[in-house]
């Protein structure tokens, strides 16, 4: 495949798009995003200064190990030496441990019809296909991976909890990850306890792995997020090689309500990078919402962001970052810190 580097510059509208995806072609999406499409649970490598992370790793490979075919009732009554004892795994651990890269390891490496997403997309698909609509659709899967289990919305997480209770009694195995805010200075950095409270019904099929560790990657939220020059946008934008989406921000937000999150994958797709005029900061909740799912989206499908007016760590105003969805903003923030970066990268 070739890299945007060696493609030729064309410009598109994200304003012309409108995804319309069969549920079929939903759940195709539902897998690791692409940098985790190598990841094992070999190629993990734990921390020595941390205990837990091996720990993790093996209790990760014992959890695969319990997929091995056997039958469902097999697999939750009592415990077998080759896995798990219990349908459900929760890694719990602050931010760049390796969460997610055990959670997709797993997805790689057990059999049968799995699904792979974080809980914003499965919360969209049940808002997209109805309740009952979800459980049929995913009915019947041998493993569901979900990561970045958000606690914030007590409605969402009745929801999954009861999706999960039922799929979990039709013989299928899940494993989750918290949601840690990425730039809360260790604020919540363990949640297993809200986790375990809010999924009364579960709480006794999960095995909770805490890890502990420092942050692997670099932080990308330190700091801003790349903004360009008004005078320099055109030359800029126009020499980023690849697909580049050009609009105005309000216009994006404006668009984004017109499409169901659960399509914002289709919305993204085939860009290398968008690129967004006079950002403004937001004010409405639903609007910051839907950025926040639009984000995740261009996250993980790497689409650099290049923009001009404010910097996109400002974007959500002070009321939101203290408010209920918190995590689900500084998330966000720190994702678009990392895609500016990129897009600036691709420049020098």
């Amino acid at each position: 495949m070739s890299s945007p580097r060696d493609r030729a510059h064309s410009r598109v509208s994200l304003l012309d798009i409108h995804p319309a995806m069969s549920v079929e072609a939903m759940l195709q999406h539902f897998v690791p995003p692409e940098q985790f499409r190598d990841s094992t649970l070999e190629n993990y490598m734990p921390d020595p200064a941390y205990p837990s992370q091996e720990n993790a790793r093996q209790k990760a490979l014992a959890f695969a190990a319990g997929n091995g075919g056997a039958k469902p009732k097999k697999l939750w009554g009592s415990a077998t030496k080759s896995g798990s004892s219990r349908p459900g795994i929760y890694l719990d651990g602050g931010f760049g441990v390796g969460k997610t890269h055990l959670l997709a390891a797993m997805w790689h490496v057990i059999p049968g019809r799995t699904y792979y997403g974080t809980f914003i997309e499965f919360t969209a698909l049940v808002g997209a296909l109805g309740y009952r609509g979800a459980v049929d659709h995913l009915k019947g899967a041998s493993f569901l991976a979900i990561d970045e289990f958000e606690l914030d919305d007590p409605g969402d997480t009745m929801v999954m909890s009861r999706l999960l209770g039922e799929l979990v009694a039709s013989g299928t195995r899940v494993a989750a990850t918290s949601n840690t805010p990425p730039a809360a200075l260790g604020e919540g950095r363990f949640a297993a306890e809200d986790f375990l409270r809010e999924i009364t019904a579960l709480a006794e099929k999960f095995d909770t792995i805490r890890i502990d560790g420092e942050d692997y990657r670099k932080r990308d939220f330190e700091g801003h997020a790349v903004v360009a020059a008004s005078e320099d946008f055109d030359a800029q934008v126009g020499a980023l090689a690849g697909v580049v989406a050009d609009d105005t921000f309000s216009a994006v937000i404006g668009h984004l309500a017109t499409i169901h999150p659960s399509r914002f994958v289709g919305l993204v797709e085939g860009f290398d990078y968008v690129a967004w005029r006079d950002v403004v900061q937001l004010h409405d909740q639903a609007q910051a919402l839907r950025l926040v799912a639009l984000v995740d989206r261009l996250y993980d499908a790497q689409v650099g962001i290049i923009n001009t007016g404010i910097p996109l760590d400002e974007v959500f105003d002070a009321t939101m970052l203290g408010g209920g969805y918190r995590k689900k903003y500084l998330r966000a923030t720190s994702r678009m810190i990392s895609l500016t970066r990129r897009a600036a990268s691709a420049q020098e």
